[in-house]
């Protein structure tokens, strides 16, 4: 995969003129992550043990820039000017035991059909058989939400019974009031089970919420509770004395 790896944006702020306040998180494990392979077909992916979280998205929608923010790795997955250019399921490691898998960007129209009859049929195949499957990141584009194609994914989802975050990325391309509105749509419109969040690779708004997710997901010991903003610290009783 010579080529594969990139860098990409800098820490701007998400809405501007405006601090954000989302915390940042206590620990990050996927900041370990590793590339390991690039399937073009579902019999070259890895052993289907352990735990595995797919991240799939439209085309363009911020999912490459997602997963570098997620694991702080600049140039982890590739990011490009060219939509479509993640051709294959491309797998990172995160430990021996869990797994992060970048699906094709669906949906772009320069694609070659039988390419994307390449995908659709791999897709399927990914979600009927792969036991390892814990959730799905389903990356969307907050400007332009569920699309067709999203809709397809929740609906595979939903078919397969594995749990679906939707990542609404690129939040600080709008304010806060319409990207509020637009989370509050979204989530009104998913299936039951799935769930919904803002997010910004730039600014890391969001990033906390999204670890969350994910340690769920792969069975980890649930991390410290990072304070929300205005909430208050209740220290634990003292043991009596003897």
């Amino acid at each position: 995969m010579a080529g594969y790896y990139r860098g990409f944006s800098g820490r701007v702020p998400a809405y501007p003129g405006k601090e954000m306040t989302s915390p940042e998180p206590k620990r990050n494990l996927y900041r370990s992550a590793r590339y390991v392979i690039s399937a073009h077909h579902f019999r070259q992916l890895p052993g289907d043990q352990g735990h595995e979280v797919a991240f799939a998205g439209r085309s363009n929608a911020g999912k490459s820039s997602a997963i570098n923010a997620l694991t702080g790795q600049k140039a982890l997955a590739r990011t490009s000017k060219t939509p479509g250019r993640t051709q294959q399921i491309v797998i990172f490691d995160v430990d021996p035991e869990r797994r992060i898998a970048d699906l094709p960007g669906y949906g772009y129209a320069k694609v070659p059909e039988k390419m994307r009859d390449h995908w659709r049929a791999l897709m399927q195949v990914y979600f009927e058989r792969r036991r390892s499957l814990r959730g799905v990141i389903l990356v969307m584009d907050i400007r332009h939400p569920l699309r067709p194609f999203d809709r397809q994914m929740l609906a595979w989802c939903s078919a397969s019974s594995v749990p679906c975050h939707v990542l609404l990325t690129k939040a600080d391309k709008l304010k806060r009031g319409p990207g509020r509105s637009t989370l509050l749509q979204v989530r009104k419109s998913l299936p039951a089970g799935a769930t919904a969040q803002v997010f910004s690779a730039r600014s890391r708004d969001g990033l906390a919420e999204l670890i969350e997710v994910l340690d769920r997901w792969y069975g980890l010991e649930a991390a410290p509770a990072t304070d929300a903003p205005g909430s208050i610290d209740v220290p634990k009783p003292a043991d009596p004395a003897p």
